[in-house]
């Protein structure tokens, strides 16, 4: 069921209302030894998109550089908080086009008025999880081509154990490896307000510490 207009400030004081478990981003990982992970390939930097420029004009804090780039440590306990980020945005704000919420063809913002597109989406849940604790080089949207070649963004979340991809279109999180989509871009971890190119995932196997 859909949670009619939210304010962005009232979208993270539901969150943090909400029965979260508490943050563990520094606990052990659960990864396995032995265990297939997949990460996308990473190319060079390529042209930003003009919705993150005018959106950092917007938002200026959420575009800040962190100075340490770091992972999301996989564990039982962080994957089940990213999944509730995930799950509550995507039940709280309403799918709409930028042409019939805002009358232009693209523009990319934190769903204030509880509405959005797959931008919006994205960077709520990139918001909330930073507030959450979790690192902002490791919260990255990423441009994709679906399977009608249609351009689309989610948020992809790197950890020590893979990289996964928070999608408006499901509330399930995948790992990269089993999404349809083709990859083209995202925001660098050194750099959000700098873009590198993405090539094919590539899998390899976890190795314990």
């Amino acid at each position: 069921m859909r949670i009619a207009a939210f304010t962005t400030m009232g979208l993270v004081l539901a969150l943090a209302a909400a029965p979260f478990i508490a943050s563990d981003v520094g606990a052990k990982a659960s990864v396995s030894s032995g265990v297939e992970v997949a990460y996308a390939s990473v190319g060079a930097d390529t042209s930003i998109p003009f919705g993150w420029v005018e959106f950092c004009q917007r938002y200026a804090s959420e575009c800040a550089v962190s100075g340490k780039v770091a992972d999301v440590n996989l564990t039982e306990a962080s994957m089940h908080e990213i999944r509730q980020v995930n799950t509550f945005v995507n039940r709280s704000v309403e799918a709409v086009s930028d042409m019939e919420h805002w009358g232009v063809v693209d523009r990319w913002d934190l769903p204030a008025d509880g509405k959005g597109d797959c931008e919006d989406y994205a960077l709520m849940k990139r918001k909330m999880l930073i507030e959450r604790g979790y690192p902002r080089s490791a919260l990255l949207v990423t441009v994709v081509r679906d399977q009608q070649n249609e351009g689309h963004a989610i948020l992809t979340v790197k950890t020590n154990g893979g990289e996964y991809v928070l999608d408006n279109l499901t509330d399930e999180v995948k790992p990269v490896s089993k999404i349809a989509y083709r990859f083209v871009k995202r925001q660098s971890q050194q750099d959000p307000n700098v873009w590198v190119a993405l090539g094919p995932v590539a899998a390899q196997k976890f190795a314990s510490r």
